[in-house]
């Protein structure tokens, strides 16, 4: 089973900074937040546990927030009580809003895990790409993820520099706001058009699109193709993946993917047997869906089998 941590201890950090650490027979596993007076918070993680790790987290704050996290290596997952996921990896950003949230933090043992998180009030937002983006973007009850993509070079430069411990220079301050808002604007770049220039869609392409994601759900057993998709309901393939993005945010083999996933964790938790679990969720051989499983939550099915029994 993995190791489910008691609530974490402050250690030292270095000046201006909180540092939170697990207990160090669980492995190295810690975090340290940086906090401007602006809306802006930083946040860099170093996790490397000795065993499969599930860390609860809980933010009772119900305030609009946006969080940009890079993954400088390894990979772990999120989960929330809602279903909802996240994936962080290395050499990827992903983009999530926040509302209030419960969920858990899952790590696979022995596998290092740095990540870099940039944290954006709503009010911070507010300033920077105006209220109407900033409202559409996290407008949300707990979690959402709104992107995951591969980081460009620009980004992990900044977040190099950022996850490094400070010089000791009475600029430092300045420097970490610098680099901060240098990233958010790389990244803010990246989300803020999708929602200015999606195109209108008419109530009957949303109809077909909302047929689609139904049939993601009750045939994702099946092997299906973009192509089997489109021509179901009715659209062309380049209509269905720019009205997935539009409407639900996402593209048709990704939201596929999440069904599939929160699928399988359900059946895996009532004791079903990975094999079982794979095939049921459209995976004909069992190690491509352990695979497939473990890159998305960050463990693997074997860990998930018969916990609530």
């Amino acid at each position: 089973m993995p190791a489910r941590p008691p609530a974490t201890a402050a250690r030292t950090a270095p000046p201006g900074w909180t540092r939170q650490a697990l207990p160090a027979e669980l492995g190295d596993c810690h975090a340290e937040r940086f906090t401007l007076g602006d809306g802006l918070v930083l946040a860099r993680s170093l996790y490397h546990p000795l065993r499969d790790l599930v860390e609860e987290s809980v933010n009772t704050d119900a305030a609009r927030t946006l969080v940009i996290t890079l993954g400088l290596s390894g990979e772990s997952g999120y989960v929330a009580r809602d279903g909802a996921t996240l994936r962080f990896g290395a050499g990827h950003t992903t983009l999530a809003a926040f509302s209030g949230s419960h969920g858990e933090r899952r790590y696979a043992a022995g596998q290092p895990v740095r990540q870099l998180r940039l944290l954006l009030s709503g009010e911070a937002l507010d300033r920077y790409v105006g209220p109407e983006l900033s409202e559409r973007m996290t407008r949300v009850r707990g979690v959402r993820q709104l992107d995951h993509y591969r980081s460009t070079p620009a980004s992990l430069a900044h977040a190099r520099r950022l996850a490094q411990p400070p010089a000791g220079r009475a600029t430092d301050t300045l420097d970490l706001h610098i680099a901060m808002l240098s990233l958010a604007a790389l990244e803010l770049r990246h989300l803020a058009p999708a929602p200015v220039l999606a195109p209108r869609h008419s109530d009957d392409d949303l109809a077909r699109l909302e047929r689609a994601r139904d049939l993601l759900a009750t045939q994702m057993d099946r092997e299906l193709t973009l192509a089997y998709l489109a021509g179901a309901v009715g659209l062309n393939e380049f209509k269905l993946k720019q009205g997935f993005r539009d409407v639900f945010g996402t593209s048709p083999h990704r939201m596929l993917l999440e069904l599939r996933m929160r699928r399988a964790w359900a059946l895996l938790e009532t004791g079903c047997q990975v094999a079982q679990a794979g095939y049921q969720v459209g995976y004909a051989h069992p190690p491509n869906f352990s695979a497939a499983f473990t890159r998305f939550f960050g463990r693997t099915p074997k860990s998930v089998f018969g916990r609530r029994s």
